[in-house]
């Protein structure tokens, strides 16, 4: 049992990227139109909005950080609702753009993200990643909770047109990692008393195992076998790993699937754990 380490995820943008260019350019007409898990999304719409994630990237200052911090004094629910306005209004008025240029203005924004995040000090503090506590982030955090956005929503292409899905190790297994890491923030409002366990295992080649551990700071986050017995155990496949952190499914379609163990009232926060605002 060890301590969680940085993941750099810089160099699987292009590579993610590559991927999603070469499956939109064969996509039909009708494959464009298709509906995606997001509710009221087409294939083109979840597609603008990855774009709009490149141009809200790309307009950051140079430290990384927004030019406005908008709602970074406002409560989490304000917070989702201010960015799923946000995001509405982007698909809205982007709509009008065809799918050729699309494809184009994406190719162009894929390459200047991949520079300017090569160009970022990955260990320097920035502003914090929502999901994993309100307290300033390393900026390696904030490229990975980057690198998941782009990676859930190529999954929800994907699956909206029958597409293999992007489940390779090196891609996929960087995305569990940096979900794990909202875990702690999940669990500080649970008490329990200095040295409770809880493991938290992914099967599958992308999986991995992370303990919790309660201290005398709060709840930490290791990796590793676990250093006693737990009190409290989860396991989960993959593929339904990513799904509880993205609201995919919920807390009890998850439990229904999962292998509980120990005390279950330490183990059912974890089928909640939120990895996106939303």
């Amino acid at each position: 049992m060890k301590p969680v380490e940085s993941i750099d995820t810089v160099d699987l943008f292009p590579l993610e990227r590559q991927r999603l260019l070469a499956l939109l350019a064969g996509l039909s007409p009708d494959e464009w139109q298709r509906p995606t898990a997001c509710p009221g999304w087409s294939v083109k719409d979840v597609t603008l909005h990855l774009f709009g994630d490149d141009v809200g990237l790309l307009s950051r200052n140079p430290d990384f950080t927004f030019p406005v911090v908008a709602g970074s004094e406002i409560g989490w629910d304000e917070l989702v609702a201010f960015i799923n306005q946000a995001n509405a209004v982007w698909v809205e008025a982007t709509r009008r753009i065809g799918t050729d240029l699309l494809l184009k203005l994406l190719a162009f924004t894929g390459a200047e993200v991949h520079h300017r995040l090569s160009e970022l000090d990955l260990d320097a503090i920035g502003e914090p990643v929502n999901w994993a506590g309100p307290d300033p982030a390393p900026i390696w955090l904030d490229v990975a909770r980057e690198y998941t956005e782009r990676w859930m929503h190529q999954q929800h292409i994907r699956e909206a047109v029958g597409a293999p899905t992007l489940i390779e190790p090196p891609l996929f297994a960087p995305v569990l990692d940096a979900f794990a890491r909202a875990l702690p923030h999940t669990y500080r409002n649970v008490s329990a008393p200095a040295g409770t366990l809880l493991t938290f295992t992914i099967n599958g080649p992308a999986g991995g195992a992370w303990c919790l551990q309660r201290r005398a700071a709060g709840w930490q986050l290791f990796t590793g076998p676990a250093a006693h017995p737990p009190t409290a155990s989860v396991t989960v496949d993959q593929d339904i790993a990513w799904r509880i952190f993205t609201k995919g499914i919920s807390p009890a379609e998850a439990e229904a699937t999962a292998k509980l163990g120990g005390e279950l009232a330490l183990a059912r926060p974890a089928l909640q754990t939120v990895a996106i605002i939303a």
